[in-house]
């Protein structure tokens, strides 16, 4: 079935779906098997489960070892890795177009046929560990852990996808097994492969293998989580106090959410962006300051970010946050948005040459929105935000939202916190 020229779908019986895109002016082909299903779907026992299973995929199978399955790839000049998110998991690949059979028929091996073997968990237990270590070390990484935590509370939003060092100890091989046959069902399985591809080809080489799955009506009910207003300090010894501000966003589907997009864009997404131009090139308090939306099915958070000197920390705190409210009191310059504009579609539309991001992008589309989304559509969708749309916005998202305020390292009292971040009225 068509969505438009170039892209085909086709669902197989057991409700897996098969999309591709052609590209027929390159030599390669990225595949990407994704599952409707990541850390936000695990009960807190479970928490970290998905993403031990990216781990433990490539580490055998009945017909290959894991050194085999890295070698197979090598041998080709391939690429594989995988990623979990809150909602969603990915294993993808990426080889020469010649190659395409090699990499369909391990990719399809490792997925289905992976023997989560006692042993390979032994050994990748402190591999995680380590990972888990080395975000709680990277202080620029784990205020955003933190922030989740506070900001959405004991929801399954709110833990790390990495899981917890007890849950790592505790999880064997029987328990991954188990987990992963009730959450990896075919009706959320998406296969999407984008490049030098025929689609019928591919849907004959991995149709088969994935219609062996069996149906099941065992997934968890997800649950729409509320965002916390709170004040969170964190005491550790560093150079800089690590600042994240967050309050309520809009899903990944919101009907405003290009308006959405383009807000965080002009707030700080970029080095003409209102946080950088201020709390960097004007008053050098920052080398690091953003903005950023993380969006999921049924909710969203909204946030800015910044690492200064401990002794400017609240002063910046009260700039994030008053920027913020900026945004609603004060109706943002044509020009300005004209920019953002022309920024986001710039990259996107730049993105859209590699197969990799077209993979992405396939997906995606068909998890949220169930089509194929042209690009033409979102572009012009793009255009048609206006300065009005920003503003009403910023104050549906600032007026009577929930703050939350998550600092990290030599820190004030929170009495100075408290006293600026109080839902912005």
């Amino acid at each position: 079935m068509n969505n438009y020229p170039g892209t085909n779908k086709t669902d197989l019986n057991n409700g897996v779906k098969i999309i591709t895109k052609q590209m027929p002016y390159v030599r390669s082909v990225t595949m990407g098997i994704w599952v409707n299903a990541g850390s936000r779907d695990e009960t807190l026992a479970e928490n970290g489960l998905s993403h031990l299973i990216e781990h433990l995929i490539f580490k055998g199978t009945e017909k290959r070892s894991a050194f085999q399955i890295a070698k197979e790839f090598d041998d080709i000049g391939g690429q594989t890795n995988a990623f979990t998110t809150m909602e969603n998991t990915c294993f993808h690949a990426k080889v020469m177009d010649s190659h395409l059979e090699t990499m369909v028929d391990v990719m399809s091996d490792i997925f289905l046929n992976s023997l989560f073997d006692e042993t390979e968990v032994i050994k990748e237990r402190p591999v995680i560990l380590q990972e888990i270590g080395m975000v709680e070390d990277s202080p620029d990484e784990y205020i955003h852990v933190l922030s989740g935590r506070h900001f959405w509370g004991n929801h399954p939003l709110g833990r790390s996808i990495l899981g917890t060092r007890e849950n790592i100890l505790r999880f064997d091989a029987e328990t991954i097994k188990q987990f992963f046959k009730r959450l990896y069902q075919p009706d959320r399985i998406i296969i999407s492969a984008s490049g030098n591809v025929d689609h019928q080809n591919f849907v004959d080489l991995i149709g088969p293998a994935f219609e062996s799955i069996h149906k099941s009506d065992d997934f968890p009910e997800r649950k729409t989580p509320a965002g916390n207003t709170n004040v969170n300090l964190h005491t550790r010894k560093l150079e800089q106090t690590h600042i994240c501000i967050g309050v309520n966003g809009l899903s990944t589907g919101h009907p405003l959410r290009y308006g959405f997009s383009l807000m965080s864009t002009l707030l700080g997404g970029n080095m003409s962006s209102r946080l950088f131009q201020d709390i960097r090139e004007k008053r050098g308090l920052a080398y690091t300051v953003y903005s950023f939306v993380s969006t999921h099915v049924d909710s969203g958070m909204f946030g800015a970010y910044a690492a200064v000197d401990p002794l400017r920390a609240v002063e910046t705190a009260q700039l994030l946050i008053s920027h913020m409210h900026r945004l609603k009191e004060q109706r943002v310059q044509e020009s300005e948005l004209t920019g953002a504009k022309e920024y986001i579609k710039g990259n996107l539309l730049l993105s859209s040459e590699s197969s990799e991001n077209q993979m992405v992008r396939l997906a995606q589309n068909e998890m949220h929105f169930q089509r194929q989304v042209p690009l033409q559509e979102v572009v012009e969708k793009i255009d048609a935000v206006t300065t009005d749309d920003i503003q009403d916005i910023a104050d549906r998202l600032f007026s009577n939202s929930k703050t939350s305020l998550t600092v990290l390292g030599p820190t004030k009292d929170k009495k100075d916190y408290e006293n600026i971040s109080k839902p912005l009225i």
